[in-house]
């Protein structure tokens, strides 16, 4: 859909429905900056397509704002991760497993929760462990062998982004960092927990952009789509 007849408030736009056939992933809409009359003419496009589409970063105010009929066709909506989809959700049993998220602490679980639904709208198992910072050692080491089981694990930590270090020194599966933007001081903003992971010498780490849950999840899938 495209062209100045969509004119400037519903936005020009065009849905690359052969995303999925060139990369393995379907389309994505990244709904920050985009006004209630954009995403909801996106959405008709969808339905008119028939197609499954993912949405993240749907803030819960923008959602609320939304017309009746499309907050019925994104019901499964979630203000955690701001994430929501239109078309059939993967039933548990078809789901397939083997990656696992990881989170440090509470504060962290927003970022978790974006990565595991954008898991689940993929088609795999996205089950999250949380609160086993670095802070409290013991909590990490005594889930290990449960993280040890996936055969991709998404790290998600803030503050220093220690975690990142210790985890891919401890498991032999790829380790995933997504620095979150949890902490004070010169941890704002997750700088630190970024140049942390950049700057890791465990082998094995991979790291993602600041928050960037849904690209942890699409890496580890394409990851493990190719093992």
């Amino acid at each position: 859909m495209t062209g100045p007849e969509t004119g400037w408030e519903t936005g020009w736009f065009e849905i690359d429905w052969d995303r999925e056939r060139r990369t393995g992933i379907p389309e994505v809409v990244l709904c920050a900056s985009k006004s209630v009359s954009q995403i909801e003419a996106i959405l008709s496009a969808a339905a008119d397509a028939g197609r499954r589409l993912l949405f993240t970063r749907l803030e819960p105010a923008v959602f609320a704002a939304l017309d009746p009929d499309s907050r019925a066709r994104l019901g499964n909506y979630d203000p955690v991760s701001r994430i929501a989809w239109y078309g059939p959700t993967v039933a548990d049993a078809d789901l397939k497993p083997g990656i696992g998220i990881v989170a440090a602490g509470t504060s962290d679980l927003p970022v978790a929760a974006e990565a595991a639904r954008t898991l689940a709208f993929l088609g795999f198992e996205a089950p999250v462990i949380a609160d086993v910072g670095v802070a409290g050692l013991w909590r990490l080491m005594r889930r290990l062998d449960e993280i040890r089981t996936h055969r991709v694990v998404i790290a998600m930590a803030g503050m220093e982004g220690a975690l990142f270090s210790v985890l891919a020194g401890l498991i032999d599966a790829p380790v995933i960092a997504v620095p979150t933007s949890v902490g004070y001081g010169v941890s704002a903003g997750g700088m630190a927990a970024l140049h942390s992971a950049l700057a890791s010498c465990a082998p094995g780490l991979l790291t993602v952009n600041i928050d960037n849950g849904f690209g942890a999840a699409v890496a580890a899938v394409k990851i493990i789509s190719k093992r």
